[in-house]
């Protein structure tokens, strides 16, 4: 046992000695699907034989919490009886970002490799709620064993346990007494995502007793205006790798078909577009007419437009000669795991449940699948897709530190209480201390949603419903998540 502890320590000094590889090393993949197999599929599947298979017959493990777990054995059968029989379901996620290899060689041949990163746990509950339970640091001696590689040695430490935030009546926790409150507000459904300290805490989807299918967290929204951030997002993300200028004319990059024969063409950036300083219409009273006029000079003053947004959406895709769905995937969604979020219908979403469209009383608006992306507008997600999103931008979006400051900084005043940044409005002194919210929101018919941003606090809030009832809820709702700082959104959004 001693001989045991003492290599493992040995392993921790070795680290020092050696870098971490790149993510695009072969070992770096190896060793990540190696984890994959291991926790996807042993640990949150349950699945014996997985654990069997990449877990080595040398096992031991150390742990801040459990203390030493001695053999495979020992391990595999704490997970099988424990954690697989929990009253809800454990899963684990890995942080990405976190995760650092470094190669164990001997003689200058590889035998193993020590995985660093952080990993945060989840419990889901009824398929329709997700809480986080904990979050922990792990350091990982992998073995090359037969050719395969096997997890050896485990230090699991650092842990930090997390509680549901529970309310005295269970609201927003128990689907019962949360699907009457839907139904004294006449909405058929909403999904909530709760970020706080930086972590996503809570994913729910909630619906009235009586509605005949109770969604789960797969369940597809439409998020109608939520899609504007997103776009302005891919563009940010362009303007970061070169590719394009804030305050270029945006005529040097795409020659729209009616829009350029406008002297206004000329005076156009990105910077406006991102800030609803364009001149365009929010969007065309008569979609059979071609969008060729401007209503002012841009920069002149704000008025929200969609057209702007997919004006945008249409230069991109002709600039780089492919869809934007495929941009937003290879900037956005593939990166954050968004598995679940698309411009356009897909063939897979026939096999989950859609948050239909509801009237005031009740009754269904017609719902059709369109297969042409819109950059203003009808977005597709998941609470749990969007709130990784959100999870994204309150940590920088991985953008800049002038970008980072540019999004958040006054483009231009909507009211005295709020301006527009990039991609967002700003609510300003939302409290005592000076914080600023950023905010946007999504309405269309049987659509109302909203996402906030708190960074001064690390917090973060999305509400989607599917109803014209739906801002019903956003008071009980924004009071419960972000408590003291309430006050202050309604006031900003309010006035």
């Amino acid at each position: 046992m001693k001989a045991r502890l003492l290599s493992t320590t040995l392993i921790l000094y070795v680290i020092t000695a050696f870098s971490q590889i790149n993510k695009s090393d072969v070992l770096f993949r190896q060793i990540q699907t190696a984890d994959s197999l291991l926790f996807a599929v042993g640990f949150n599947g349950c699945d014996t034989s997985a654990l069997q298979d990449k877990i080595s017959d040398h096992f031991i493990s150390y742990h801040d919490q459990v203390g030493i777990t001695e053999s495979k054995s020992e391990f595999v059968n704490g997970i099988q009886n424990g954690v697989c029989n929990l009253s809800y379901k454990a899963f684990r996620v890995l942080d990405k970002g976190s995760v650092a290899i470094y190669p164990l060689k001997r003689n200058g041949k590889l035998y193993g490799a020590v995985q660093t990163g952080r990993h945060t746990f989840y419990g889901l509950e009824d398929e329709n709620q997700s809480h986080l339970t904990s979050q922990a640091r792990f350091t990982h001696v992998w073995m090359k064993e037969s050719e395969e590689w096997r997890l050896t040695s485990v230090l699991s430490y650092d842990h930090l346990d997390f509680f549901k935030k529970n309310t005295e009546d269970g609201l927003f926790i128990d689907n019962e007494i949360t699907g009457q409150w839907l139904s004294e507000r006449g909405i058929p459904s909403v999904a909530i995502g709760y970020i706080e300290n930086g972590l996503v805490r809570q994913t729910s989807v909630f619906s009235q007793p009586n509605v005949e299918d109770q969604f789960s967290l797969n369940t597809i929204w439409n998020v109608a205006s939520l899609a504007k951030p997103i776009t302005a997002l891919v563009a940010l993300k362009l303007v970061d790798q070169g590719f394009l200028k804030l305050d270029q004319p945006f005529s040097e990059y795409y020659s729209d078909p009616k829009l350029s024969q406008n002297r206004n063409y000329e005076q156009l950036t990105l910077r406006h577009i991102l800030s609803h300083q364009t001149g365009l219409p929010n969007w065309l009273d008569d979609e059979s007419h071609d969008l060729d006029f401007f209503e002012f000079d841009p920069g002149e003053k704000y008025q929200y437009s969609g057209e702007g947004y997919d004006l945008l959406r249409r230069a991109l895709e002709s600039i780089f000669e492919k869809s934007f769905q495929a941009l937003a995937e290879d900037l956005i969604f593939t990166p954050l795991e968004m598995s679940n979020t698309s411009f356009v219908w897909r063939t897979s979403f026939d096999e989950l449940p859609l948050a239909d469209w509801h009237k005031e009383d009740g009754t269904l608006y017609d719902y059709g699948k369109f297969y042409e992306p819109n950059g203003a507008d009808d977005l597709l997600t998941t609470i749990g897709d969007y709130s990784k999103f959100v999870h994204y931008v309150l940590h920088g979006a991985n953008l800049s530190l002038e970008l980072q400051s540019e999004m958040v900084a006054d483009q231009v005043r909507v009211s005295n209480f709020k301006h527009f940044g990039l991609g967002w409005w700003i609510d300003e002194q939302i409290n005592e201390d000076g914080h600023f919210a950023i905010v946007h929101g999504g309405d269309d018919i049987g659509v109302h949603c909203i996402a906030f941003i708190l960074p001064d606090v690390d917090k973060g809030l999305i509400i989607f419903t599917n109803s014209d009832n739906g801002t019903e809820g956003y008071v009980d709702i924004v009071n419960h998540f972000l408590e003291s700082d309430a006050a202050g959104i309604f006031n900003a959004e309010m006035n």
